[in-house]
């Protein structure tokens, strides 16, 4: 694996959404800021929108650790495509209400209710996280819409944060839910990297993972891995990890712009299995390529 060959105590680009690897960029930092001084607003809803794999689950998990538990309780749902009822089972499992799943829906919202209130006793918010909020039915909009009802003279009991794709925007410009979109009182967009971003955070990404030496990527290596990115963290993060790897079977200390541009095609034709394998044979030999993607590909690939 290439983490003796760079000195490293883990991989830099894994695209699991690991808060150590957290990315003050601009719109990131700023998103982070309005969540948390929204949650302390005691506001009903809070939206934050992105593009696909521009980091909006790590953003997410950021903003709960930073949440102090002696303050706040929480409860983070990564899958919301769930009818009514079946949310707000899901809301009071995260919570820790232990419910028979039999329950009728007024006697969930009763139960919820009753957790909140006295939470709200003991000093204490409450904020739900909804990731891939885009996906969730408008039906189970307006439940949570309802949920968000219980309050006190001065605040809310419960604050929703939702975080989805553009298609968020589109589901709340229905008119059927123009009472909640009127509730959203802060919202943050996620956008991808500039150039010179991009730099910063494949520096700061190997800085985290014990990167101690020299520039690793040329500066032409990045300027070819963001144009091919568009900029998506994501993206970014496949493939810089393929160009690592080809840089590692070619022996190189540095990735080059030939390493990037082998990355770039197979990323782009993800389909064709076995491409990478291929290119990697023009830098190393059969066996050694073999050894590559076992323990490269795979392992990084089940970390995701």
């Amino acid at each position: 694996m290439y983490r003796k060959h760079y000195r490293l105590q883990e991989l830099p680009f894994t695209i699991t959404p690991d808060t150590s690897f957290f990315f003050a960029h601009t719109s990131h930092q700023e998103a982070l800021n309005t969540l948390l001084v929204a949650v302390r607003s005691g506001e009903g809803f809070i939206k934050v929108v992105g593009e696909v794999g521009t980091g909006k689950t790590l953003l997410c998990r950021k903003f709960l650790n930073a949440l102090d538990p002696q303050e706040f309780i929480s409860a983070f749902l990564p899958n919301p495509y769930l009818e009514p009822r079946s949310l707000l089972m899901a809301v009071a499992e995260e919570f820790g209400l232990m419910m028979d799943p039999f329950t009728e829906q007024h006697q969930l919202l009763r139960q919820l209710s009753c957790l909140l209130i006295d939470n709200y006793a003991a000093g204490k918010r409450a904020v739900l996280c909804l990731d891939e909020a885009q996906a969730i039915p408008v039906e189970t909009l307006e439940s949570l819409r309802l949920l968000t009802n219980l309050e006190t003279e001065r605040r809310k009991l419960l604050q929703v944060v939702l975080f989805g794709q553009p298609e968020l925007d589109e589901k709340l410009s229905q008119p059927r839910v123009r009472q909640l979109r009127q509730r959203i009182t802060f919202s943050g967009r996620l956008r991808p990297f500039e150039m010179h971003e991009t730099d910063f955070y494949l520096a700061h990404r190997l800085s985290v993972a014990g990167h101690r030496g020299p520039r690793l990527f040329s500066p032409e290596a990045v300027r070819q891995l963001h144009r091919a990115a568009g900029g998506i963290p994501r993206l970014i993060n496949i493939i810089a990890h393929k160009a690592m790897l080809a840089a590692f079977g070619e022996g190189s200390r540095s990735v080059q712009a030939g390493h990037v541009q082998t990355a770039i095609a197979d990323t782009e034709s993800l389909n064709q299995s076995g491409s990478f394998a291929h290119r990697l044979l023009r830098y190393v030999g059969l066996g050694v390529a073999g050894v590559l993607l076992s323990a490269g590909l795979v392992l990084w690939g089940g970390m995701a």
